[in-house]
């Protein structure tokens, strides 16, 4: 070359420099940060998606601190329960203790009802402190309100979960329509007319069984239907069966309870006039023994079939689970049937479990106040009936009422407990397992996108500072050519 104002090897050789010193600056950048992309310019795209995954870890984080929030909550209730349990099992003991009158003093009795009251203080007391953050957890306070419950239709409700909408004043509907009523179990005697025997040997004898218990009746031939249900039904609650006339003159006996576990045995134990006085119907064929089963209501909530026992029904989904007891007068024997319809308005506890905001990774649970005026039901009486002064009382109130409040205590409680066991386990737990794969996935795919390669970096780097040495002496001799012009000039 013997052109001096253009240097052309230079320029190209300045140009081949920069850009060496520009690959080896953003590689010393990556390997400093730990980063593959550190701006925009660096990979645009691949920005996007792994700040999206940023954005998807970090809900994902949320949402798994917000699950175990949750099994912190459980357990504080968990806590409560099981203190309120144990001393259910305390107020059992005595209850039945004290119905051992004979050998109770009366002084003893007082005593046992002064532990009793202090019993259902202490109950209460547990109730209205059991709290997280401030928040009552035990006193109806995550309870769901309900509105249009007939109470000549359901006798109890029970609201385990029902996932509303996050809008503003949403309510759930809920019709429960009854397909075929529950009954009892059902036996009947064979009479003459308004009296009982036929001719035998001066006696008739049955024994009568039901779910609680048997007991043999022997009657004089003669003697008034009406007197026979009437002696029958002195022993009702020992049975477990009640006794009633039935198209004036015939003796019927049914179950005190519906499903088909209920039942009733009428057998015969001595002849009457060498016949079968026993029967399935008023007037049908007539046996020496028979024992008959009630039936199941059939029952649909909200078009699903729901999973009955008696009078008994429930149904549990994703988002809904409700159990209600149905009046006999609605859905038994003879009952008028039909729909009843209420609604759920609010109430639960909700947790959002998921890393989005919506009604899908919303988690509701009722969980129904523990005091004394809510434990039991509206048919053995709630605990507070128990308290001095009340009809199930120690001193001289009902023992039999009194433990029935009890034992129905007990199960309501320990359904709750075992509820939230689940809800911790099977809800919670899995939840957040599977938060968990997601957040490790997530981050792998972020890293994929994100993170710098550090042993292709290190080449890179290599690579830059050895191009950017040769670059610099390819500049170095570029520049010393044109003076090679001043031998020409000699």
């Amino acid at each position: 070359m013997s052109r001096i104002n253009q240097n052309v090897g230079s320029m190209v050789a300045q140009r081949v420099l920069s850009q060496q010193n520009m690959d080896l600056s953003k590689t010393l950048n990556r390997l400093s940060t730990g980063l593959r992309i550190v701006r925009g310019s660096d990979d645009p795209a691949g920005l996007i998606a792994s700040e999206n995954l940023r954005a998807e870890k970090v809900a994902i984080n949320s949402a798994m601190n917000n699950a175990e929030r949750a099994e912190q909550v459980v357990n504080v209730a968990e806590g409560g329960l099981q203190e309120i349990s144990s001393m259910l099992v305390e107020l059992q003991s005595l209850v039945t203790s004290t119905a051992n009158e004979a050998g109770v003093s009366s002084e003893e009795k007082e005593a046992n009802q002064l532990q009793i009251d202090s019993i259902l203080q202490s109950i209460d007391r547990i109730a209205n402190s059991t709290s997280f953050q401030g928040i009552k957890l035990l006193n109806g306070n995550f309870e769901y309100t309900t509105t249009g419950v007939d109470q000549t239709q359901i006798d109890d409700l029970k609201i385990n979960s029902a996932k509303l909408s996050n809008a503003a004043g949403s309510s759930m509907n809920v019709d429960v329509t009854l397909v075929n009523s529950a009954s009892t179990g059902s036996a009947f005697l064979l009479d003459n007319g308004t009296t009982i025997g036929t001719g035998g040997s001066g006696q008739v004898t049955f024994e009568v069984t039901g779910n609680k218990g048997t007991q043999q009746f022997t009657f004089a031939e003669g003697t008034q239907v009406s007197a026979v249900v009437t002696s029958i039904n002195t022993f009702s609650e020992a049975l477990g069966v009640t006794a009633s006339l039935d198209n004036v003159d015939d003796v019927r006996f049914d179950s005190t309870g519906y499903g088909t576990d209920q039942f009733v045995r009428v057998r015969q134990l001595s002849e009457n006039g060498g016949s079968n006085f026993v029967s399935a119907t008023a007037g049908g064929a007539a046996v020496n023994d028979l024992k008959a089963f009630g039936s199941d209501a059939e029952v649909n909530i909200n078009g699903i079939s729901a999973t009955t026992n008696g009078l008994e029904a429930r149904v549990s989904s994703a988002g809904f689970d409700v159990s209600i007891m149905l009046d006999a007068a609605f859905a038994g024997t003879g009952g008028t049937g039909g729909t009843s319809s209420f609604s759920i308005t609010g109430g639960g506890a909700d947790f959002n479990l998921g890393p989005q905001v919506n009604l899908a990774n919303k988690v509701s649970l009722g969980i129904d106040a523990v005091t004394t005026g809510s434990l039991g039901s509206s048919a053995s009486g709630t605990l507070d009936s128990l308290k001095a002064g009340g009809l199930g009382n120690v001193v001289n109130g009902d023992l039999s009422k009194a433990q029935s409040a009890v034992e129905e205590a007990i199960k309501q409680v320990s359904s709750m407990r075992g509820r939230l066991g689940a809800f911790q386990k099977n809800t919670v737990g899995s939840t957040i397992n599977s938060l968990s794969i997601a957040l490790e996935n997530t981050s792998a795919a972020e890293s994929v996108i994100r993170d710098a390669d550090f042993a292709a970096e290190t080449a890179n780097m290599t690579r830059a500072q050895i191009l950017g040495q040769a670059a610099t002496q390819a500049l170095a001799m570029a520049n010393n050519q044109p003076s090679s012009v001043l031998a020409l000039l000699g």
